[in-house]
């Protein structure tokens, strides 16, 4: 019987501290956080050159706080790191322009970007022809 109570005076000492330090975090959450709720974030603007590390930067009536941000050093320069979209397989080669397109729809635009709602892309075409048979040798099959 006292071992019972004994484990109940410690299982209530446990979650009285787990309690408390859940009370810690979010005092600290709204110390270190705004009240403002309608932020405008600008885009990721990288530290040197024009992708890696950088910052971007965001208001909210007289506030004004900047965030760490990344982009791609691969990534489109063209529609920007904030705008998100789903692309198509890419279509056939044109033989006039040596090039293929294919399209992408805007599946998210973060941090309130203007993104375009669909987009094109082109690569030049291979010129490399790829062999239907894997592996094999043309005298293996003699």
């Amino acid at each position: 019987m006292q071992v019972r109570g004994l484990l109940l005076l410690l299982a209530l000492i446990l979650l009285a501290a787990t309690a408390e330090a859940g009370k810690n975090k979010k005092e600290k959450a709204k110390k270190d956080g705004s009240e403002c709720e309608d932020w405008r974030w600008g885009p990721c603007v990288p530290n040197s050159k024009d992708c890696g590390l950088g910052y971007r930067e965001g208001t909210c009536k007289d506030e004004s706080k900047k965030l760490k941000c990344k982009i791609p050093c691969n990534w489109k320069k063209k529609f920007g790191a904030d705008c998100k979209y789903k692309f198509e397989s890419w279509g056939g080669c044109s033989a006039q322009t040596g090039v293929k397109t294919r399209s992408g729809i805007l599946k998210k635009a973060l941090y309130n970007a203007q993104c375009e709602e669909i987009v094109y892309v082109t690569k030049p075409c291979s010129s490399k022809i790829k062999s239907k048979s894997k592996g094999q040798s043309p005298l293996l099959l003699s």
